[in-house]
């Protein structure tokens, strides 16, 4: 709703002025189908070559996701912490054995049943369980399984950034295809010399709106486009964060009510829910 606002104002505004001020919006719409072939054709191509097949295709899954809103919210966060004590606790009542199932078949387990958002979440129940795997084997001691959290955090993170920082350059590149176009454009005008003053002019301005597509496109749509999937890529790093720091608390043996407070205290403020408020939904999954 958000992205769609945004780009109603960026567009609105431009044409809207330029049309309040005389300007002869027809040039524009006439010269539009012709000059973004030419900057279109020749970005998408680049960014085909400038880009691995894996990119590419997470790059258009993530596209459609910046229609959607935010899904990392305190809602969501009250659930997996209030996830983490559950399965915190089982463990320090029962054993850490008495979670091997959970562990192993988290599809079937009951605990994992209770919180949908995030225990549907199959990122976020591989990176929980394969840590609790490690825990119940006893093999690793903390400061291993932190060296190993933080290389699969540093992992997600890169492939995450990677349509962004392939937008990116889609960006930086788009100025340069709308100057493409209007260079073929003067070309075209130059060899029509001949032609009345009225038609050159015509002919220019047609040109002259290749570089300001490209322009616009570039700093109106694609990079905010970049920018908005850059922070949904930092909140995903987050909730693995805040996994790490529940689990890392409880292996050095704090109670799992203060283990979730390590991983509350990890998140982005806005989102955090309160000391109070996480009690509460905890004890009201009891």
């Amino acid at each position: 709703m958000f992205v769609i606002l945004g780009y109603l104002i960026t567009f609105g505004c431009v044409f809207g002025v330029f049309i309040a001020h005389g300007g002869n919006i027809k040039v524009v719409l006439e010269a539009l189908p012709f000059e973004m072939i030419t900057i279109g054709g020749a970005a998408l191509g680049a960014f085909i070559v400038n880009n691995q097949p894996k990119v590419l295709k997470a790059t258009a899954k993530l596209l459609p996701q910046v229609l959607k809103g935010n899904k990392y919210t305190k809602a969501r966060y009250l659930e997996l912490l209030s996830m983490l004590y559950e399965i915190l606790q089982k463990a320090r009542k029962e054993g850490l054995m008495a979670i091997e199932a959970d562990v192993e078949e988290p599809e079937k387990s009951e605990i994992f049943k209770k919180y949908p958002a995030v225990g549907s979440d199959h990122h976020v129940i591989e990176f929980t369980t394969d840590y609790l795997r490690m825990m119940v084997s006893g093999n690793l001691n903390a400061h291993e399984i932190e060296s190993l959290m933080d290389a699969e955090i540093e992992t997600h993170h890169q492939e995450a950034h990677a349509p962004v920082a392939a937008l990116t350059r889609l960006a930086g590149a788009l100025p340069a295809f709308g100057i493409v176009a209007a260079v073929l454009g003067v070309v075209n005008t130059m060899g029509s010399v001949g032609q009345a003053p009225a038609v050159l002019g015509g002919m220019i301005a047609s040109a002259l709106v290749g570089t300001f597509l490209g322009i616009l496109l570039a700093y109106g749509a694609v990079e905010p486009l970049a920018g908005l999937l850059e922070q949904k890529a930092e909140d995903a790093s987050k909730e693995f964060a805040c996994i790490k720091s529940t689990l890392l608390a409880s292996m050095q043996g704090y109670n799992p009510a203060t283990a979730i407070e390590f991983g509350r205290k990890v998140l982005f403020s806005g989102d955090r829910p309160g000391f109070a408020e996480l009690e509460a939904h905890v004890k009201g999954k009891k």
